[in-house]
C-alpha cells in the first residue's frame, strides 16, 4: 500500500487507519472505543464517525495540501461502543483545485453514514493563508 501522503500526523485511535490507499480511492477502519460514547449504553457520538469519513476523503485525494470545505452527510444507523467501522472513498470529481469525494461508512456491510466532501487542494499550507 502507498504511504498517506496527508494527514501523517492524525491521531489513527480516533479517526481511523488506513487499509487500502490507490489514486483516487481509501479505505479507511477505526474500532469504536469507550471513551467516543455519548451514555451508559454505548452510543457513539457521531462527530467520531464524521472524522473517520473525512480521514477516508483526504486520502482519496492524498495531496499535504488538502482541506475540507464542505460536507452533505448522512447518518443511516447509530454506532455503539466495540464496533468496527469501515469508510470506503472515491474521488468523483477533480476540477481545478477542487475535488468532490463520496464517502460511505459500513459496519459489518449496513450502512451507517454517506457523504460528499468538497475538498480542495491548495497552493500552500491552510495556516499560511
Amino acid at each position: 500500500m502507498p504511504q498517506p501522503a496527508t494527514h501523517t500526523r492524525i491521531d489513527q485511535s480516533l479517526c481511523g487507519a488506513p487499509v487500502a490507499l490507490s489514486p483516487g480511492r481509501a479505505v479507511v477502519r477505526l474500532t469504536l472505543a469507550p471513551a467516543m460514547a455519548v451514555d451508559d449504553r454505548g452510543l457513539v457520538h457521531g462527530g467520531f464517525v464524521f472524522g473517520l469519513a473525512d480521514h477516508a476523503a483526504m486520502l482519496a485525494v492524498n495531496d499535504p495540501l488538502v482541506v475540507l470545505g464542505a460536507a452533505e452527510v448522512r447518518f443511516t444507523a447509530p454506532t455503539a461502543v466495540g464496533e468496527t467501522l469501515e469508510a470506503e472513498a472515491s474521488q468523483d470529481e477533480d476540477a481545478g483545485k477542487k475535488r468532490r469525494v463520496s464517502v460511505t461508512v459500513r459496519r459489518d456491510g449496513q450502512t451507517v453514514f454517506t457523504g460528499s466532501f468538497t475538498c480542495f487542494v491548495l497552493q500552500s499550507h491552510v495556516l499560511d493563508l
